[in-house]
């Protein structure tokens, strides 16, 4: 059938398909706005189907060169799969076959001589009764939510909404409960595409790194790579250049064993974005569950097709899999791109409006919003549930990937009565053969009621910890900059929790302190905020240019300028006044914040770009910016050189020592079979930590050691001076007596190997590694001590 208006015997709101055996005619043409006339076709014969049997949902190639096909749609009278084929003019055009069912609420059909390729949708038939959350329009061609490939994007017009919008709105707005509007779609939206059988990915390739051993890189495939020179210019910002030797030679000598991607879904921009011109570039605004964002594979991989992409894409995986790197996803099932009630109509909404969505259960149907984007998929419908769990095992048996990190997590384990840790996904997690062994993450919190759930998840998942990054960042940031101005500075208590694994979010639960430390995936920064460098240079946000008059973004973001507010005008290797002063300091400040997170207890994740001090310009929400702001630079100043090196050098320090990657929680006491407690804490005299001394306000001072696990591993000593002077600390004489019985004096076991007040990881010269029963600490600043067992 053509996309132009065609002639049949039912309109777009009739409850009944009507006789499916006339042939295609063709109607005048309609005027815009008008309910379409529904049209019909000759249907395709399909073998007979036994008892309730349907095939799996979506659509998937047969043995005998057809497909089968299922779609879910419990409240519609009838589905018509849509076999769409373009023309030399561009022109689309439908051979449409009516489903049979439903079975269980889904309509299904095999479909035979049906070649990988083939473009297809859906047109749902049904009540138009959007009061009662009911929004079916067969104008409106429907994307399968199963589609393992999708060709074509949202072009933001009339015809992708179910009703009209208003005329005079600048922003693109359906009226929530209008009639339906009677424009095709099928010129607007993207089509699905048959996708030929794929053979599962091979599970012996996966790295399968410990917990304990884990480092995560969190990064945008787009903004990795866009200005990586060392990459050819065809595969930059793509699936194939995340998986170039450049980019893995720079993972693997930074230490990374875990690459997060920023979601890879396919996904469209919202309709107030589009309408000024800008796009989602971080890709929370899912069009698509199986498909990959096409648009960050290669232009070959493009033109050759939804299967070519899907190729490029498990290639990717494969090849950062032999370079001993995993790979997580970021994914978003907490809602889809199809806004609120008086947005896009494209997909869920138009197919099953009041099972895919979460509503308020008030009348007339409103969707009630718990993640802040117009709509929330409803996790009390097993159907919903069935979806999320298919993608998953789908990326991880089919692509290979290694784990997910779920955005938004509390939204995926709502039940009737809020967020339930017990809620059948998150158990599916934990018992399924599959996803249970892979790396789970979740992002423990949503705008709903009890939406910050931080440490209430079941293992095996890990959470992103909230509380490491705030207490770190108001540790070294928030307290200076307030003790600048001579105002009192927060203790120690909070920090010293987060180095440890922050036991009290992660340790409860039956039994107790099952999860350990590596449940806390640490963090100072993430995709969303300030980067590093930007959090010692700015105290207040810059984002002007997201085209929001400055309100988007957080305010809350515990930086500190150290003095003044921005980037030097020559980069941060400015030596005049007042920078001169100021520059070292925030270099500083950086490299302590890095040693936290990578030197304390936890899962550390570290930012794209935040090893070698990437900025936003004062950016916090960047999520508009498709350009220089977002990308990673790899042209670097000496500055950027020299944090390079010290990450790596942290890395390898935690890589190299037992001490600094522990997998359960310390217990402050002797383990059984051991004579020593797994953790001490000492005052800047080199005397135990009482009660009193962690009491004490303003105490800025704290050695942490760390004793090696097994005989010959060394003991870590971490020494922080948060304070605004330099200071004398004694160390501590290290656990149990000397070879001869005897204490030793701490200058005979502790060698000094790294203090953030140098630039590079190396010491200025010979004599700073010698070290006598005192350090001197210089103001902000952090050193790490070894001792090898038995010295």
């Amino acid at each position: 059938m053509s996309s132009k208006p065609q002639g049949g015997d039912q309109n777009a709101t009739g409850q009944d398909r009507g006789s499916a055996k006339e042939a295609v005619e063709a109607t005048p043409q309609r005027v815009p706005g008008e309910p379409a006339p529904r049209p019909v076709v000759r249907p395709l014969k399909r073998p007979a189907r036994h008892g309730s049997h349907v095939p799996p949902l979506g659509v998937h190639p047969t043995s005998d060169g057809g497909i089968d096909v299922a779609v879910l749609a419990s409240h519609a009278t009838a589905v018509d799969l849509c076999l769409i084929d373009v023309d030399a003019s561009g022109e689309f055009h439908e051979r449409r076959v009516e489903l049979e069912g439903p079975v269980y609420g889904v309509w299904h059909a095999h479909v035979p001589d049906i070649a990988a390729g083939q473009r297809y949708g859906f047109r749902a038939y049904g009540r138009w009764d959007p009061k009662a959350g009911l929004r079916h329009n067969p104008a409106k061609l429907l994307v399968d939510p199963y589609a393992r490939g999708l060709v074509g994007d949202v072009t933001y017009a009339p015809e992708v909404l179910g009703s009209p919008p208003d005329p005079d709105d600048d922003v693109l707005r359906a009226d929530p409960y209008g009639p339906p509007d009677g424009r095709d779609s099928i010129a607007h939206v993207p089509h699905g595409v048959v996708v030929g059988p794929l053979s599962p990915a091979p599970p012996q390739s996966r790295p399968r790194v410990p917990w304990a051993d884990t480092v995560i890189y969190e990064a945008h495939v787009r903004g990795l790579t866009l200005l990586n020179e060392q990459i050819p210019e065809e595969l930059r910002g793509t699936y194939a250049g995340l998986a170039h030797p450049a980019t893995i030679e720079h993972l693997t000598s930074l230490g990374v064993t875990t690459l997060e991607l920023l979601p890879i879904h396919a996904s469209t921009a919202e309709a107030r974005l589009a309408t000024q011109g800008r796009t989602n570039y971080w890709g929370y605004n899912t069009l698509g569950f199986f498909a990959p964002n096409s648009a960050y594979a290669t232009r070959s991989a493009r033109e050759r097709g939804a299967e070519a992409v899907l190729d490029e894409v498990r290639g990717m995986v494969h090849l950062l899999h032999a370079a001993g790197i995993e790979v997580v996803l970021d994914v978003v099932y907490n809602h889809t791109c199809e806004g609120g009630d008086d947005a896009l109509h494209i997909s869920w909404r138009g197919l099953d409006n009041p099972v895919y969505y979460l509503h308020d259960g008030a009348s007339p149907a409103a969707l009630a919003d718990v993640t802040g984007t117009g709509n929330s998929l409803d996790f009390r419908r097993p159907r919903v549930i069935q979806m999320a769990l298919d993608s998953l095992r789908y990326w991880a048996t089919t692509i290979g990937v290694d784990g997910f990190r779920f955005d938004l997590a509390v939204t995926l384990a709502r039940g009737s009565f809020g967020f339930d840790p017990d809620h059948p996904f998150l158990v599916a997690l934990q018992t399924d053969p599959v996803l249970s062994r892979l790396k789970l993450v979740a992002e423990p919190w949503d705008i709903g009621p009890g939406g910050w759930q931080t440490g209430q998840f079941p293992p095996p998942l890990a959470e992103w910890n909230d509380r490491f990054r705030d207490a770190v960042r108001g540790f070294w940031l928030d307290a200076p900059k307030h003790g600048s101005h001579g105002e009192p500075m927060q203790g120690l208590r909070d920090l010293a929790t987060r180095l440890a694994g922050s036991a009290d979010l992660f340790g409860p639960g039956d039994p107790p302190l099952v999860r350990g430390p590596v449940a806390s995936v640490n963090y100072v920064t993430a995709h969303d905020g300030f980067t590093l460098a930007d959090l010692v240079a700015y105290e207040h946000k810059r984002n002007t240019a997201n085209g929001e008059d400055n309100r988007d973004g957080t305010d809350n973001n515990l930086s500190w300028n150290h003095g003044l507010e921005g980037h030097t005008p020559a980069g941060d290797d400015a030596t005049t006044e007042p920078w001169e002063a100021i520059v070292p300091l925030r270099q500083r400040s950086q490299r302590n914040l890095l040693a936290m997170l990578l030197l304390g207890a936890g899962t550390p994740m570290i930012t794209a770009g935040d090893e070698s001090g990437r900025s936003q310009g004062g950016n916090n929400n960047a999520y508009v910016q498709d350009n220089e702001i977002s990308w990673m630079p790899w042209k670097l100043d000496t500055a950027g050189e020299e944090l390079l090196a010290t990450t790596r050098f942290l890395t390898k320090l935690r890589r190299e020592h037992p001490a600094l990657r522990a997998d359960s929680f310390f217990l402050g006491a002797p383990r059984p079979h051991e004579s020593e407690p797994d953790l001490l804490w000492f005052s800047e005299d080199g005397a135990p930590m009482d009660v009193a001394a962690w009491d004490t306000p303003g105490r800025r001072v704290l050695q942490m050691l760390r004793p090696g696990p097994g005989d010959e591993d060394a003991h870590v000593l971490l020494v922080i001076n948060g304070g605004l002077s330099d200071v004398v600390v004694t160390l501590p004489a290290l656990p149990g007596p000397a070879a001869d019985g005897a204490d030793r004096a701490p200058a005979e076991r502790w060698d000094r190997v790294w203090d953030s007040a140098w630039d590079l990881p190396e010491p200025p010269d010979d004599e700073e590694r010698r070290c006598d029963a005192t350090t001197t600490l210089d103001a902000l600043s952090v050193q790490v001590f070894l001792a090898a067992p038995g010295r």
